[in-house]
C-alpha cells in the first residue's frame, strides 16, 4: 500500500504522534512570507522611529527659535544696560569733580581763617608769605621776640587744623637797627578730613 501526504506536512518518524510545529497555522506559510512579514515589522518599527526623531526635530527646532528670540531681547536689555551705566559712570564722575571743587573753595577759606584767627591772637608777629604745598604749608614771617615765634607755634597746634608744627628756622635779622626783629619759618602738615 501505497500513501500520499495530501497536507505537505512531513511524517515525523517518530512514533508518539503528531509534533508541535506541525499544529501551528503558520508552520505551513513558506519562507518568504517569513521574510515579509520580518521585513514589515522592521519596517513599521524603523517608520515609528523616524516618526519620533521628526518630532523630536521639530520640538527642538521651536525651542531654538524660541531660545534666539529670548537672546535678541535679553541682549538688546543688556545694551540698554551697558549704556545707562555708561552714562550712570559718567554722571559719578561729574559730580565727584563738582564735589571736588566745591571742596576745594572752602579749602583755603578755611586755612586763611584758621591762619588769620592764629596771629590775631599771637601778640608781635606777621606773616610776610603762606605757601599751600597741598598736603603742608610752608609759613614765612616775622616776630618781635623769640617768644612770640614760640607762642604762634603753640596756637597753630591748638588750632586743631594741623596734625604737626615744626619750626624749619629762625634767626634775628640785621637789617633792622632800630629794634630787635626774628625771621621765622614754620612747616605745619595738614590734618587728614
Amino acid at each position: 500500500m501505497i500513501r500520499i501526504n495530501l497536507l505537505g506536512v512531513p511524517k515525523s518518524k517518530s512514533k508518539r504522534g503528531p509534533s508541535l510545529a506541525s499544529m501551528l497555522p503558520a508552520a505551513g506559510v513558506s519562507v518568504v512570507m517569513k521574510l515579509l512579514l520580518v521585513f514589515a515589522v522592521a519596517a513599521t518599527l524603523n517608520f515609528g522611529y523616524w516618526y519620533h526623531l521628526n518630532a523630536e526635530k521639530a520640538r527642538l527646532a521651536t525651542q531654538l527659535a524660541q531660545a534666539e528670540r529670548k537672546n535678541r531681547e535679553l541682549s538688546e536689555v543688556k545694551a540698554k544696560y551697558l549704556e545707562r551705566e555708561k552714562q550712570m559712570q559718567q554722571y559719578k564722575r561729574r559730580v565727584d569733580v563738582i564735589d571736588e571743587l566745591r571742596s576745594g573753595q572752602f579749602g583755603p577759606v578755611t586755612l586763611m581763617s584758621t591762619l588769620g584767627g592764629t596771629v590775631d591772637n599771637t601778640e608781635a608777629v606777621w606773616l610776610s608769605l603762606v605757601k599751600d604745598q597741598g598736603a603742608s604749608i610752608d609759613i614765612e614771617g616775622r616776630a618781635l621776640s623769640e617768644t612770640a615765634v614760640a607762642n604762634l607755634i603753640t596756637n597753630l597746634q591748638k588750632s586743631g587744623y594741623f596734625k604737626t608744627v615744626e619750626m624749619k628756622e629762625t634767626y634775628q635779622d640785621a637789617s633792622t637797627k632800630e629794634m630787635q626783629a626774628f625771621v621765622f619759618t614754620i612747616t605745619c602738615e595738614k590734618q587728614k578730613s
